[in-house]
């Protein structure tokens, strides 16, 4: 069966979603979103939107659905997962408004994805394809074609939003396989009241760090629920080991950590280890009728957490495009051209943030001081980041 329409989405998660209703809303045209999964949905639990994500979720018109059951926390704050001890702290309250626009908000990233999707849902120029496996795409000077496990799809432009092990990223760019870099994550929620019960609770955004660990808190579900994110450097990775990354190992590595941080990892979801992955920065998203968008472009680490708000800011940036030129290749490469240096800055001081966190002994000693010594009102570290592009 060959359907034809204009745009052609590969990926249906946030990314996916965000440049359909893009496309969608400023009426550039018909575009199919094509999915693996059987239903469109999201894997994990929460996620952070700073400022430059709530920007574009703004501009969709679905900012105010996730902020009904988002939470605004207060500060983020930075602990020292050994001694428990307050390292520094940036303030999000009203003055962090006030400067950025919007607020810092965190969400579970199942109603972030089910608010774009309803939006895609209401879009007569939307249309949704779950259970579609995509196994290639093709071009030539007058469109693209996708090839799915019994149907090909022909339009003028194929966007892949299709995540770090995207199908189209390796028939456009044919760099192969991520790099696994040892480190895995357990994420899940929690109940709040259940933290409550144990003198625990937490009602701001915090991480506690450590040697080559650290743990991720914070309230989502307007409060009822506390997200954590648990990761740590496993030592059995690279030595041919299959159970590199356990459970097992995550108690062992977290056994030295202060108490609220040993009584939180212990109550993280241990069904499944996420792996976390690594690329170096690429260009080349951009090929004729084809790009790429979101992790599967350019894939983060997660410790500035900008991977949802960075697919967020390409969905902007390639309608922009889209909108102001004629040509649909001219387009893709003039969106390529906007996004590559900013979205490889993102890729590379996270990866410079991690190390920073993950840091043990002397340098971890060092950093404490120097952290120590900053205002909660500070916002430059992060003004290159948060701040409007008008601002």
């Amino acid at each position: 069966m060959d359907r034809v329409t204009d745009f052609v989405v590969v990926g249906g998660g946030i990314g996916g979603l965000a440049t359909a209703l893009q496309i969608a809303r400023r009426r550039l045209g018909r575009v199919t979103v094509l999915e693996r999964a059987e239903e469109f949905g999201e894997v994990g639990a929460g996620l952070q939107l700073a400022p430059n994500a709530s920007r574009v979720l703004d501009e969709l018109g679905v900012l105010e659905d996730v902020r009904k059951t988002a939470f605004m926390p207060g500060r983020l704050l930075l602990r020292d997962a050994i001694s428990g001890e307050e390292i520094t702290a940036l303030r999000t309250d009203q003055t962090f408004v006030d400067r950025f626009g919007y607020p810092y908000m965190v969400a579970h990233r199942v109603d972030l994805h089910r608010a774009l999707l309803d939006a895609c849902i209401a879009e007569s120029a939307v249309e949704l394809r779950p259970g579609t496996t995509v196994l290639g795409a093709e071009q030539n000077s007058s469109g693209a074609t996708v090839r799915a496990e019994g149907a090909t799809f022909s339009a003028d432009a194929v966007i892949g939003a299709d995540g770090i092990t995207s199908t189209i990223r390796q028939q456009l760019m044919g760099d192969g396989a991520p790099v696994g870099t040892g480190y895995v994550a357990y994420r899940g929620t929690v109940s709040r009241a259940e933290v409550r019960r144990s003198g625990d609770d937490v009602s701001d955004m915090v991480i506690w760090i450590g040697p080559s660990m650290h743990l991720v808190q914070y309230p989502v579900r307007g409060g009822e629920l506390l997200n954590q994110v648990a990761v740590f450097r496993s030592d059995k990775h690279g030595t041919g080991a299959d159970d590199w990354g356990t459970s097992e190992e995550l108690d062992d590595r977290f056994s030295i950590a202060a108490g609220p941080v040993r009584r939180g990892v212990a109550r993280v979801n241990r069904n499944q280890r996420w792996e976390m992955f690594d690329r170096e920065p690429r260009s080349g998203w951009s090929k004729g009728r084809i790009a790429l968008l979101g992790d599967a472009a350019h894939p983060m680490f997660q410790y500035l957490a900008q991977g949802a708000c960075q697919a967020l800011e390409d969905s902007q940036v390639l309608a922009d495009c889209l909108e102001g030129s004629v040509d649909v290749a001219d387009a893709l490469q003039a969106y390529e051209a906007q996004r590559f240096g900013r979205a490889s800055t993102v890729q590379t001081r996270a990866r410079l943030f991690g190390e920073v966190l993950h840091a043990g002994g002397t340098l971890a000693s060092m950093r404490n001081y120097l952290l120590r010594r900053r205002d909660d009102t500070d916002f430059e570290p992060v003004e290159w980041l948060y701040a409007s592009a008008d601002a």
